[in-house]
């Protein structure tokens, strides 16, 4: 990711919550194969496990799951297996990229440049947007005789059904309805469910973030932005004002405490 100083997000619970708000992650491997091809994407809702949410150096884990029909699920499991050993690998050998996008982003013309463009017109279009990558090692839960991959799957896909159910559908407040559980389904149905699945447990070793919502702007064509998109009249118009509104202040409080 081509991150400019001034668009960089370092904070890693700034980091974590917007991985929860938007935990539909792509996930992309280089797996070497002669039936598949190198590099395969599939998009997959995570969950992500730290034991401290406040702590500024802790990484931690994404763990999800994918269909084991899935092709890149075929060359991962192809590529732990490959070697005569009786005892499978559990870690891909290479590391593994997940990308986390919000879907609130839109394209910036530049007429919005209110103070540039009319004084210089050295202005040319541009797209705002927010995203984080995360970077690591990944374990493979494969084997459905494992007692591992039972409990490991059994966690994951209750973990992640209580987070969609609550923080993101809202389910389960004091006069709403109750969440939907997995204990709702049959377990065979479960139990039959989860063979057709891995799990992925990856080991976060980076966690970067890029927030570009013309924040490096000048004043005047910062804000012309934001009246740019105010004047859409859209929903997505008006998220995106206040997101550049909400980056410009946190630029410009970063300045001043850097003069200070």
């Amino acid at each position: 990711m081509y991150l400019p100083t001034y668009h960089a997000e370092l904070s890693l619970p700034v980091l974590r919550q917007f991985v929860r708000e938007n935990p539909l992650g792509i996930l992309t491997t280089a797996i070497k194969s002669s039936s598949h091809p190198l590099l395969q994407s599939s998009h997959i809702p995570w969950i992500l496990d730290v034991e401290d949410n406040d702590s500024e150096t802790e990484l931690g884990r994404l763990r999800g799951h994918i269909a084991r029909q899935n092709p890149q699920a075929k060359a991962i499991i192809e590529s732990l297996t490959l070697e005569s050993t009786s005892i499978p690998k559990n870690y891909l050998d290479e590391k593994v990229l997940v990308l986390f996008n919000a879907p609130v982003h839109h394209y910036v013309t530049p007429k919005f440049y209110t103070d540039t463009k009319p004084t210089s017109g050295k202005v040319v279009p541009t797209w705002n947007y927010s995203a984080v990558q995360v970077y690591g090692a990944a374990r493979i839960y494969f084997d459905t005789r494992s007692k591992e991959f039972s409990d490991f799957l059994s966690q994951q896909v209750s973990d992640l059904s209580l987070h969609a159910e609550t923080s993101i559908m809202g389910y389960g407040g004091e006069d709403g309805p109750r969440p939907w559980e997995v204990s709702d389904a049959p377990s065979l149905y479960i139990d039959l469910l989860k063979k057709n699945i891995i799990g992925i447990e990856i080991q976060i070793e980076s966690m970067t973030g890029k927030f570009k919502m013309s924040q490096e702007k000048i004043k005047g064509d910062r804000d012309g932005v934001i009246k740019g998109f105010e004047s859409l009249n859209s929903a997505v118009g008006a998220e995106m004002a206040v997101e550049v509104r909400e980056r410009a202040a946190l630029f410009d409080a970063k300045k001043e405490g850097k003069r200070l």
